[in-house]
């Protein structure tokens, strides 16, 4: 979302100003220790919404901190400690490894295999490619198929002219994100804009205006524009699993209010934080979620969105080749 990505971050660096820096710890255990507790403390976003004590989790990890302790020996103490926040945004970066919270995803079915995607019933192995997408068409021709699996991959608005012409005598399309771990947010808005009549509110975000737990702006409008030429004026469906997650997660949230979209599969996997990042007096950075992102009912995205159709894979329908969300979302909208 490019041109909210610019003034949010604007009124971040604003709004920040007015909250002071954590202390400068020394650079050693303890040290560290301090400064990754404080700044977590003071920037991290969620801390009251899931009810997390992090004054009880800085007495319980401090008495686990020994000066004989190797670098890799903190640096996995520090991680367990970010792990209790459970945020995939959260992660802590030094020159040898980085920590990261994966039970976002790994305690939910996958609901997705690639090996279906691309036989002869999907995807196949003569699909086509563009900026980041592969598409062809499927159900006998009556469905466009779009994969995206990487919100970091760019396109073009004339990638887009291209793939929907290809698509222009299709009766409506699946775009499938499952899998999609996220990347750019301006491009969540993008491409959510060609499925929009007019600009419509499809969100919220706040930023810290202070050091407490719950000091925040007032909610900032996320608005989803309707792209100025280029318009999908027919059924589309969206796919997502636990794995469609940060940026992913905001265009599901955005087509939830498309007009003619359905989503289809299982919960997305949240990050509806919006992550910074900050550095530890060794050097070490840690990035964590600074602002909370809202859908357009200003309920919290972080744990994720609910599909307005849960279907799961059934392994009997894996078994012969077929995907069970996809078949569940070609019914769907050529049903309409």
């Amino acid at each position: 979302m490019k041109r909210i990505f610019i003034v949010s971050f604007i009124a971040l660096i604003t709004l920040n100003s007015c909250i002071d820096e954590p202390t400068l710890e020394p650079d050693n255990h303890i040290g560290n220790f301090e400064s990754l507790w404080k700044i977590m403390d003071t920037r991290y976003c969620y801390l009251d919404y899931k009810n997390i004590n992090w004054d009880s989790i800085h007495t319980v990890y401090k008495a686990r901190v020994d000066t004989s302790m190797t670098d890799y020996e903190l640096f996995e103490l520090f991680g367990s400690m970010l792990g209790e926040l459970k945020d995939g945004h959260v992660n802590l970066y030094s020159n040898f490894n980085t920590s990261r919270y994966w039970k976002w995803f790994k305690d939910y079915p996958s609901n997705f295999n690639s090996d279906l995607i691309y036989n002869n019933n999907y995807l196949g192995s003569n699909y086509l490619a563009a900026g980041g997408l592969r598409y062809n068409k499927i159900a006998n021709n009556k469905v466009g198929y779009i994969l995206y699996s990487d919100f970091s991959n760019r396109f073009s608005d004339t990638n887009i002219l291209y793939i929907l012409n290809y698509f222009k005598d299709c009766d409506a399309l699946i775009i499938d994100v499952r899998n999609n771990g996220g990347g750019y947010l301006d491009l969540s808005e993008k491409f959510a804009s060609y499925f929009f009549e007019s600009e419509t509110i499809t969100g919220y975000m706040q930023h810290k205006t202070g050091n407490g737990h719950a000091q925040f702006s007032d909610p900032i409008a996320i608005k989803t524009p309707s792209h100025e030429n280029i318009k999908w004026g027919r059924n589309v469906a969206i796919l997502s699993n636990r794995m469609s997650y940060s940026a992913t997660n905001s265009f599901v949230s955005r087509m939830k209010l498309a007009p003619h979209a359905v989503v289809v599969g299982d919960n997305t996997g949240g990050g509806g934080g919006l992550p910074i990042s900050s550095e530890l007096p060794n050097g070490w950075m840690v990035r964590f979620s600074s602002s909370p992102m809202f859908d357009a009912d200003m309920q919290h995205t972080e744990w994720g969105i609910v599909p307005d159709v849960k279907v799961d894979l059934k392994q009997a329908d894996v078994d012969k080749g077929y995907d069970t969300i996809i078949e569940t979302a070609v019914s769907l909208i050529t049903s309409k």
